[in-house]
């Protein structure tokens, strides 16, 4: 097969933007996507990745890095296309390289920073600045991020608007699981015995407050709710493997 790629072998990156404008001019299939099509893919590249950081070696990061980048150029390239208001990679990278210099005026001005909470106190000015025209903490706060997630955002939103917050939950400790067949997670009102334990949620209302309580307590303790719970699926997701083993 003969390489009819673009090469620029001192400037890779320009070599992957010119191979992805290739790809949009001569693949029929990537010549019907659009923005919005290719939002499935950005999520399943993204969950790929955070894999990668979290279980996965040297060379799948590296992969996962440039599948994600990949979903950049890709945008981009659509973009550059757009009849009314078209930019390019170039313009992406020369915009983010303009917000970070703003942002990091103790790295490229006068600016003094001596701890990372004195970074944020530079950063957040900067980016109030930047978005003087938002009327709310909770604007440009995704509401398709992860339920946990935005959990997790809203409660530092709230902490910076002054608004009530729930407390932080005051955790148990959870059963083990003795018989796989008995289940793999024990419901919250069941405890040895059948008894139930005062304080369990009795609705989805009563849950989701639950939830935010956890949440909350991640927060206090500098945790990633989001995170823990994926370690945890992990978890279950091997145990109902070695369920499925057992029962081959």
């Amino acid at each position: 097969m003969t390489d009819a790629r673009p090469h620029d072998a001192a400037d890779p990156l320009r070599e992957a933007a010119d191979v992805m404008r290739a790809v949009r001019d001569r693949c029929v299939w990537t010549q019907q996507i659009d923005h919005r099509a290719l939002v499935p893919y950005l999520v399943e590249e993204s969950a790929e990745l955070i894999d990668a950081v979290e279980e996965g070696s040297r060379d799948e990061l590296r992969e996962e890095l440039g599948d994600l980048l990949w979903q950049v150029l890709f945008h981009a390239e659509i973009a550059s296309r757009d009849a009314d208001a078209p930019f390019d990679i170039d313009d992406v990278a020369r915009g983010l390289t303009d917000k970070m210099v703003r942002r990091h005026p103790h790295v490229f001005g006068d600016a003094v920073a001596n701890t990372p909470e004195e970074v944020l106190v530079h950063w957040n000015a900067a980016k109030a600045a930047e978005k003087s025209a938002r009327t709310s903490v909770l604007d440009g706060v995704s509401e398709r991020m992860p339920s946990l997630a935005l959990a997790q955002k809203l409660l530092s939103k709230a902490a910076q608007a002054g608004a009530p917050r729930p407390d932080p939950a005051r955790p148990h400790a959870v059963d083990e699981t003795v018989e796989i067949s008995q289940g793999l997670v024990p419901p919250l009102s069941s405890r040895p015995g059948g008894a139930s334990v005062d304080g369990d949620p009795r609705s989805e209302s009563e849950l989701g407050e639950a939830l935010l309580a956890l949440v909350a307590t991640a927060r206090a303790n500098g945790w990633d709710a989001e995170r823990a719970l994926r370690e945890r699926l992990r978890g279950l997701e091997r145990d109902i493997r070695a369920a499925e083993a057992i029962g081959r």
